[in-house]
């Protein structure tokens, strides 16, 4: 008997640059009278602290055997990267979104329309730029044998009563975030009887093709469909860990639940975490921009990244 063959993994990005005047001009058309402070709209959202470049070294040095590199842009690129490297494919929202959708300054839309972007591997990899890989990896760590993606947790087993305790005890309004991953949690409840109450891990994340398209067209598409026209985030959108809940009760995934070795998320604004990061030395790590980040904080960021990844990649000018 033939050994099997290795399956072919691709690895996709979002990317924007928010200190472009035109990419400026078109989101201050669509946030109108939206508080410029805002979480859903705050500057850590969209400002590049060139944490692609870091962490396309990151994946040159740990993770060779990527196929191919799609970065997801809004009609920009890196004035840094190499896009006449084989491997990598600059690909625009227009190629792939839905024309209702555009323009679109909700990651949590365009995370639903990913599975369309032309010729990307049944087999992908998903982050947002500010995340990086950080010691050596094989096709093993996302997939196992079966070919089914092995999806990462933060254990979380009070989270739906923390929630309810927030919003109907203390009044307090639920972010973006937490209520996105709510929306998320109640469709695979409402469906399949059980409720996750795991948060995402903030990192890199596996995910099979057919699989989100199966969820996308033929087990939620209405609820998603609802929430395409949100161009900036909406309390109605519907988190991206939909496509990781449903192959876990479908039993097409390899559950895992991580820690702070195996993946850490590095609030910028703390800077004391830096330690913590250097002690622990994960397998994955996050730069996590917020509305609470200082330009002194992001600064940080570049500096510390290029320590950590001073060696310019192939995918660099």
């Amino acid at each position: 008997m033939s050994a099997p063959q290795p399956i072919e993994i691709d690895l996709v990005y979002l990317w924007v640059d928010g200190n472009d005047p035109q990419w400026q001009a078109k989101r201050s058309a669509v946030i109108g009278n939206t508080p410029r402070e805002a979480s859903v709209i705050c500057k850590g959202r969209y400002t590049d602290n060139e944490e692609l470049k870091y962490s396309l070294r990151a994946v040159e040095m740990y993770a060779p055997w990527i196929r191919k590199i799609f970065i997801v842009t809004d009609n920009q690129k890196p004035d840094w990267l190499n896009i006449d490297h084989p491997k990598i494919r600059v690909v625009d929202l227009t190629e792939f979104m839905p024309e209702q959708s555009l323009p679109c300054f909700n990651s949590n839309v365009i995370e639903h329309c990913i599975p369309y972007i032309p010729n990307l591997a049944e087999h992908f990899l998903y982050a947002n730029d500010d995340m990086f890989i950080n010691r050596p990896v094989s096709p093993s760590d996302f997939f196992a044998s079966d070919g089914f993606p092995i999806v990462r947790f933060n254990r979380s087993p009070f989270r739906k009563l923390i929630l309810f305790f927030k919003d109907k005890v203390l009044s307090k309004p639920l972010s973006n975030y937490n209520r996105s991953l709510k929306n998320a949690a109640q469709l695979v409840k409402k469906r399949f009887g059980i409720y996750f109450s795991s948060k995402p891990h903030h990192n890199i994340d596996a995910y099979c093709k057919s699989d989100c398209l199966h969820i996308r067209e033929d087990i939620f598409k209405r609820e998603i469909e609802s929430t395409l026209t949100n161009h900036i985030r909406q309390d109605s959108d519907i988190q991206r860990i939909l496509y990781s809940y449903v192959p876990v009760v479908e039993k097409h995934s390899h559950r895992q639940f991580v820690n702070r070795k195996t993946s850490f998320m590095l609030r910028i604004h703390k800077e004391k975490r830096y330690q913590d990061l250097e002690r622990l030395n994960p397998l994955f790590f996050c730069m996590n921009d917020s509305q609470y980040a200082t330009d002194a904080d992001r600064k940080r960021v570049t500096e510390y990244l290029e320590k950590r990844f001073p060696e310019k990649s192939q995918f660099e000018k």
